[in-house]
């Protein structure tokens, strides 16, 4: 049933692609399978086009799939071998027939196009490297050759990779999979309330405040009219939501509480996200209020016989409420601002280069706060605390700022539009590792403050490190203000004397430029604030998972480590034999820390690799008997090994690997592996080490978070995702 299946869906499938003649051509062959490079969808199209007319039919295409999909190891391999082998007579043009091995040249073709369709950059030289190792490795007898019994003994040697041998670009003729539906809601299974229990029970208490605060105040107006009394209720709840806004916004309060007893039991990691919330329902219950109080006017209107809402609403009437009688209009106001700044609160509105306009109507918090003691007579108990508190942050955070612009060291542009500020530390400023700080530039902008995570580690005295990457408008202005022309080469032909005096010139006019910039660029910081990941050496085994810049907190944690790695190190005065002591002390209970780094190419790994380095380092020197510290790094866009155009280039990257104990790809001890995770694999793992309690840190794309946290409910973890 499942091959007759695949077959009609095959049939469809080339239907969609073949034109009128009902035979596809090597242009449609490659726009059907999406390969980045030509070389695969030629060696491909020749062998599936087994009579040599330059087109593929229908049964030709299912002959050559029948043998990938449903042949055995063998056939699999066969087609592979023929892959490889592109040398040999051929008198048409276009791709070889082969000769029946591999040499050395062909291997060494074959495997630059499998960098180029992993999307890798490496020089020659180890291009040679990774040929080189891959035929040694193969060449079984030292022929000078790969036959195809040579290359099945070679892949034998991996397990698991022959039978998934397929074309990944090939998944259109593959049959979609069927949905398959649990059979209850995510949110209804016991290990999702088990994860998210303290979510869970605040806001079951915070809607069953509200609803004990509306049902009070309602039932105490029940006398005077339906509609009074559901307005006298939402004003009540809004007394209460309108204070519980700015208690959710006291970062230094928060901070705080981060360190006592109290994080356990109150989702402190997603205060901005109840802000968003209850800002929603601070506007519907605003909405609701004031509709019931339109609905009464318009009643007593129509008793006083003049049917004029207008002057209800819009001029100030004895016993109406509000200081001077004017809580009608002070509400119409708050419904007014409430409505604007909710509007450009929303995302599509932050993130499309329209900061300032959320910036400057969510400033309208202080008139709205001061209508809201004008209107209710009662607010001011409610708001009284939170207020006093609120008023505090402010001008400790001022005072900060009033001390003076703190200078930008360095500066360094980094691949991918990643700009790595050095910042100068200000005094007493005091922060634990995955914090993060909000930044000034005036030369930027003058009023806009954004949060980014400090990657330095706080035992790093002198400066704050950030990493800016460019993702929208602030960011790009700061990396494009910082941007320098290209410079002029230093490996010219001799010139004359005028020619080196004016290139002697423009030298020192770019590094007088340069140094006007960062005397030009002094900056403010806010902070610090504490995030999720300050749990992290309170843990018993931490994973913490970064996806692209999402590393950046972790960085700082990272180098925590290292630096106490230093701290710990002794030595024996006679041996000079060198070792770390135990890292797990009161303020440190990790047993065991999986570090993964997720990146789509190459260059990414160029922002922390010299990082890493030092920590693979710092690791090697540890007594043997279990690493603490373990690295795990991915890199999507590159083919894994069960792909035919990536399994030769896997494989010559392994064994080059093994022989110089170092990646290819980052100069790490660590292999990179190709792909994405399995997370079932990966978590499976760490649930087997049994190194204590385990808790998951995140910081990367919502998409991706979503993944992790499904599979974190699944084996028991605890999830914590950063909002940075």
């Amino acid at each position: 049933a499942e091959d007759a299946e695949w077959l009609r869906w095959v049939t469809k499938q080339f239907g969609s692609i073949a034109g009128k003649d009902k035979e596809i051509d090597l242009e449609e062959f490659k726009t059907a399978l999406q390969v980045k490079e030509s070389f695969f969808a030629e060696r491909f199209f020749a062998l599936f086009d087994t009579d040599g007319s330059g087109t593929i039919s229908l049964d030709e295409l299912l002959k050559a799939l029948g043998l990938l999909v449903h042949g055995n190891e063998t056939d699999k391999l066969r087609f592979l071998f023929k892959v490889y082998d592109v040398d040999g007579p051929c008198p048409e043009p276009g791709p070889r027939a082969g000769s029946g091995s591999i040499d050395p040249e062909e291997l060494r073709l074959v495997l630059r196009w499998c960098l180029r369709e992993s999307a890798l950059a490496l020089p020659e030289p180890r291009l040679a490297d990774l040929t080189r190792a891959l035929f040694e490795a193969a060449d079984k007898d030292r022929s000078g050759s790969i036959t195809f019994e040579e290359l099945r003994q070679e892949l034998e040697a991996f397990p698991g990779v022959m039978e998934n041998l397929s074309i990944s670009a090939a998944s259109w003729l593959q049959p979609p999979p069927p949905a398959q539906r649990s059979g209850r809601p995510r949110y209804l299974t016991r290990l999702y309330w088990h994860n998210h229990r303290s979510t869970v029970a605040f806001l079951g208490g915070y809607i069953g405040l509200n609803l004990l605060l509306f049902a009070l105040a309602a039932l105490r107006h029940a006398g005077l009219g339906g509609w009074l009394a559901v307005a006298r209720g939402c004003g009540q709840c809004l007394n209460f939501n309108c204070a519980f806004l700015a208690v959710l916004m006291l970062r230094r309060c928060l901070t705080w509480l981060r360190t006592t007893p109290v994080a356990e039991v109150l989702p402190l990691d997603q205060h901005v996200a109840f802000h968003q919330l209850v800002g929603y329902v601070v506007l519907a219950l605003a909405a609701a209020h004031t509709g019931a109080h339109v609905a009464n006017f318009s009643r007593l209107a129509r008793q006083d016989g003049r049917d004029v809402l207008a002057e209800y609403l819009l001029s100030p009437r004895p016993g109406a409420g509000g200081l001077g009688d004017t809580a009608a209009q002070t509400g119409l106001a708050l419904q007014g601002l409430l409505v604007t700044m909710v509007t450009f609160s929303c995302p599509c509105v932050r993130r499309s280069g329209h900061f300032q306009l959320f910036y400057w109507t969510h400033l309208s918090y202080i008139l709205v706060w001061t209508l809201l003691i004008l209107h209710g007579p009662h607010f001011w108990k409610w708001f009284a605390v939170p207020g006093c508190l609120f008023v505090l942050e402010k001008v400790v955070g001022l005072a900060g700022r009033r001390t003076g612009g703190l200078r930008i060291v360095e500066v360094n542009l980094l691949p991918s539009k990643v700009t790595h500020l050095v910042i100068e530390r200000p005094q007493f400023f005091h922060y634990k590792p995955g914090d993060f700080v909000y930044l000034n530039i005036p030369a930027i902008a003058t009023y806009e403050w954004h949060p980014f995570t400090i990657s330095s580690a706080p035992e790093q005295q002198e400066t704050l490190w950030l990493h800016v990457r460019s993702l929208g408008q602030w960011t790009n202005k700061l990396y494009e203000y910082f941007q320098q022309p290209e410079l002029p080469s230093p490996e010219l032909k001799p010139l004359s004397r005028s020619l080196r005096e004016k290139r002697s010139r423009c030298w020192t006019q770019v590094g007088e430029d340069r140094a006007q910039l960062l005397a030009n660029a002094e900056c403010y910081v806010d902070g610090p604030y504490g995030t999720p990941t300050r749990r992290i050496f309170t843990s018993e085994h931490a994973v913490l998972i970064g996806a692209g810049i999402g590393i950046t907190p972790f960085a700082s944690i990272l180098q925590s480590i290292m630096y106490r790695y230093h701290r710990r190190k002794q030595s024996c005065p006679s041996c000079h034999h060198s070792w770390c002591e135990d890292l797990r002390d009161e303020e440190m209970t990790l047993r065991k820390v999986d570090f993964i780094w997720i990146n789509r190419d190459q260059k990414h790994f160029e922002w922390f690799v010299s990082l890493l380095t030092k920590l693979e380092m710092e690791q090697a020197e540890q007594e043997p008997g279990g690493r603490f510290l373990e690295m795990h790094m991915y890199m999507t866009s590159a083919l894994g090994k069960n792909d035919m155009k990536g399994v030769g280039l896997q494989l010559a990257l392994d064994l080059l690997a093994t022989q110089e104990q170092r990646d290819s790809i980052t100069g790490l001890r660590t292999r990179t592996q190709p792909g994405r995770p399995d997370w079932s694999k990966v978590f499976g793992k760490v649930a087997e080490e049994k190194k204590g309690k385990v808790q998951v840190f995140f910081c990367g794309s919502p998409a991706l978070a979503k993944v992790i946290r499904a599979h974190c409910e699944r084996f028991g973890f605890r999830f914590f995702k950063e909002n940075f």
